[in-house]
């Protein structure tokens, strides 16, 4: 390698987290990781000199308290070690158990490359797990990996502010509910109309509550989006609150289920849409935060498009300068693209005027 050329972006990698598995006919297996890394390797990423992995260590319990109830944790354990599910839809095994710890390890160490300067921004493969609350789980999430990054950057590094931003398809209702009356995380969370979708949250004037209240920022979109709609929505809502609430680093928390060939959701995006999503949080984070990012990314549930979707994602913080042509999909978008303008606008707008009071920008 050139000694020249600065190591700009982390990935955090772990063969072992293929053990995350939710099982035969779960739409969440753990072969994703493998294939991602794959698709990482095939496209150059990995060989990359603005890129460098990181093997991480396990979490260990210390950490999951920063975030969790004991009396949680202590739940999945003994749920893990009789092989007993938390719901009918998030089981809970030794080996789940395992991969996740080194999951969270994984995430830690992301945010720790940054502040120590060993990497301007990291991604962290296998994190996001936004659907855990301090004392729940579910949506095949156990622990919220996001607000242990949050609490242990303020622990470590004493960090003042961050910015989470979930692009999920599904609203993040345990990173909202961790973080509901904290006025130093702002949580915006761009996802499909809580209506059509699981878990039923996230509506616009679920705003935060006590000292929080208007940190909260929810932008419910309708089925059928589609891609230009949806990057209208994040523009008009994204940069200016980052650049108003100047966050210290930007956390974003994401896959591939807002692709418009994905399973589990209906809002139309294509692998070039989630490039310009992180290449407008790239772009955002140099204005706010000397370009402090970290990218956790685990969601998507067809699995063909899903490495395509991940390395978009990827490229669009270690390489902003590619353009969109340069990133291809698995299949061509299509021929009929959704566009539900006229309604994204609406709620933009209406957003706008509930966020008002809290917000100058608006």
């Amino acid at each position: 390698m050139d000694v020249q050329v600065k190591l700009k972006a982390c990935i955090t990698y772990h063969e072992n987290f293929v053990q995350y598995d939710l099982g035969v006919n779960h739409p969440f297996r753990g072969d994703r990781f493998v294939k991602a890394k794959n698709f990482f390797d095939e496209k150059g990423l990995s060989k990359s000199p603005k890129v460098f992995y990181i093997s991480p260590k396990p979490a260990i319990r210390e950490d999951l308290l920063k975030a969790h109830a004991e009396e949680y944790v202590n739940l999945i354990f003994r749920l893990a070690e009789l092989g007993r599910p938390y719901d009918i839809d998030t089981p809970v095994s030794k080996s789940m158990v395992e991969a996740l710890m080194l999951m969270i390890g994984g995430v830690k160490e992301a945010g720790t490359a940054i502040f120590e300067g060993r990497a301007d921004r990291a991604i962290a493969l296998g994190g996001g797990f936004h659907h855990a609350g301090r004392d729940y789980g579910g949506g095949f999430c156990l622990f919220n990996d996001i607000a242990i990054l949050v609490e242990h950057l303020r622990e470590r590094f004493s960090i003042k502010r961050a910015l989470i931003l979930d692009y999920d398809v599904h609203f993040g209702n345990g990173t909202s509910d961790i973080f509901y009356s904290d006025p130093d995380v702002l949580f915006i969370s761009l996802h499909q109309d809580p209506r059509t979708i699981f878990p039923g949250r996230g509506f616009i004037d679920e705003t935060g509550e006590g000292e929080g209240e208007g940190h909260t920022v929810n932008v419910p979109l309708p089925i059928r989006t589609g891609e230009e709609s949806y990057l209208y929505a994040l523009r008009e809502i994204f940069p200016p609150l980052a650049e108003e609430f100047k966050p210290e680093i930007i956390i974003g928390n994401g896959g591939s289920d807002a692709h418009f060939a994905d399973h589990l959701g209906s809002l139309g995006l294509t692998a070039r849409g989630f490039f310009e999503i992180s290449q407008t949080i790239s772009e955002t984070s140099e204005k706010v935060c000397d370009g402090k990012v970290a990218l956790l990314i685990a969601s998507g549930y067809n699995v063909t498009v899903l490495p395509y979707c991940w390395y978009a994602l990827a490229a669009g913080i270690t390489e902003p300068e590619k353009t969109e042509d340069a990133i291809e999909d698995y299949y061509p978008p299509p021929p009929d693209p959704w566009q539900n303008q006229q309604q994204v606008e609406s709620t933009v707008k209406s957003l706008k005027r509930v966020l008002r009071p809290y917000w100058k920008c608006f």
